[in-house]
């Protein structure tokens, strides 16, 4: 099975296990597509990372790509995190005391520079005082239940559903939490696996609908990397040939028509043949 690209990975570098499971027939078309895609990517379980520094991974990945926000991170923990001589280092509270234009200035590369930085210190100071730093955030993320953890979390400004979700999954290492980005409402809608004037929010209810909870984690990673390998948004393989897509059996092609070429967004209907 090969490595997962840390690239895909909204939670950083995760505390990840091999996981495994049957691939006998799957009880829904979602279900069906996620077996594919772990037989061809990976089956991991995801927890154990940072809370707070996953929160603040995904909030510098807003709006942008990995390439952009993971240079944004280093640079914040080289100048905000703790070195090897401070066991005690809180970077909530390290974070909370920033100045904005400094921070700004280092996570210059994730772009929307200045909104980041007011969201990251916002949070930070949220956290601080509402659980004391980032140690018993994490604490409160990995214990409360979810539905706590996720309302909790959208109460923070600058948090959306997303990035709730990415902090629950490899933070929290919950099951049946299926973070939706750009990738995975493009190709559930695309594919028929929700409707196709889904919102964000109505693709996650569907396919965690459908998803056993223990394949949600991995199905959101691997669907990722499919996007990116075969199920672009302007031209999906399917284009050039049926079997140059793996996934061409499951899927209804919303919005695209291999005969004429023509790929619109799944909402605005067929694709003109």
């Amino acid at each position: 099975m090969p490595e997962e690209p840390q690239e895909n990975i909204s939670g950083g570098e995760t505390a990840s296990t091999a996981a495994r499971f049957t691939t006998s027939e799957a009880e829904t078309r979602a279900e069906a597509v996620v077996n594919d895609l772990g037989e061809r990517y990976w089956q991991k379980t995801y927890g154990g990372t940072n809370a707070f520094e996953s929160l603040v991974r995904t909030i510098l990945s807003q709006n942008t790509s990995d390439v952009a926000s993971q240079p944004a991170h280093d640079a914040l923990m080289e100048r905000y995190g703790a070195d090897d001589s401070d066991a005690d280092h809180d970077l909530a509270a390290a974070l909370a005391s920033a100045e904005q234009s400094a921070l700004a200035e280092t996570i210059s590369s994730a772009g929307l520079y200045n909104q980041k930085s007011s969201m990251i210190i916002g949070a930070a100071e949220r956290i601080c005082d509402e659980y004391g730093g980032a140690d018993e955030f994490g604490a409160f993320v990995r214990e409360e239940p979810a539905t706590a953890v996720r309302e909790a979390l959208l109460d923070i400004h600058g948090v959306g559903p997303k990035t709730a979700d990415c902090v629950l999954l490899f933070a929290g290492g919950r099951d049946g939490v299926f973070p939706v980005d750009t990738h995975v409402h493009r190709i559930a809608r695309r594919m028929g696996l929700a409707p196709a004037d889904a919102d964000h929010e109505a693709v996650r209810e569907h396919l965690e609908a459908d998803i056993p909870g223990e394949k949600c984690g991995f199905g959101h990673t691997a669907m990722i990397q499919f996007g990116r390998e075969f199920c672009s948004a302007r031209e999906p393989a399917c284009l050039d040939d049926p079997e140059a897509c793996p996934l061409y059996d499951h899927c209804d092609r919303v919005g695209v028509s291999p005969e004429s070429g023509a790929v619109v967004d799944p909402s605005k209907g067929a694709a003109e043949e």
